[in-house]
């Protein structure tokens, strides 16, 4: 089956959010966190605003990435994952029980899915806006692959962290991050 991996194009998730999801991970829109919470995502600034507008949350780390790619997963692995968020909901969100948490962990878990319903390799992005009633919307950027080869989608690049404190310029200035 296919669902969303966090993925990177550079190391901008480690300055923008609290904690980065590590490249790889399954990944969720995760808008629950913002439902569930008592804080009002109008009053967010910094990190916590980015996280809330554009943040997809990876379900190993729960961190948060900008953008996930669309990837194959097998059964045992889909069923992990809606565990591990139940247990997340659990002990971070209050949920009653696991078996209370379980319903809620498998529809976060198929919403997730059901994005995925592109080719291998399918660029997803999140956007998250408040409307004047008070109720939280999100909508999906998609970029698809644009190589192929005999007919097939071909992967023209591969996702690798950044080496730290990598000097690629010849007076030993740091390229790369922050324009």
């Amino acid at each position: 089956m296919k669902f969303p991996r966090v993925a990177r194009l550079d190391d901008t998730d480690e300055h923008v959010y609290e904690r980065a999801a590590a490249v790889g991970e399954p990944a969720i829109p995760g808008t629950f966190a913002y439902t569930f919470s008592d804080d009002d995502p109008l009053g967010f600034e910094g990190k916590r605003k980015q996280a809330f507008r554009h943040g997809f949350l990876g379900l190993e780390s729960f961190g948060r990435c900008t953008v996930v790619t669309v990837s194959e997963m097998d059964e045992a692995e889909y069923k992990g994952v809606v565990e591990r968020l139940a247990h997340h909901l659990v002990t971070e969100y209050g949920a009653p029980n696991l078996g209370d948490a379980l319903p809620v962990a498998r529809e976060e878990v198929e919403y997730a899915a059901g994005l995925c319903e592109h080719e291998l390799n399918t660029v997803l992005a999140v956007e998250r806006v408040i409307s004047a009633d008070g109720e939280i919307h999100e909508t999906f950027k998609v970029i698809k692959p644009q190589a192929r080869w005999d007919g097939k989608a071909v992967k023209i690049w591969a996702m690798e962290p950044e080496e730290q404190g990598q000097d690629d310029s010849e007076d030993g200035a740091r390229t790369g991050g922050k324009d």
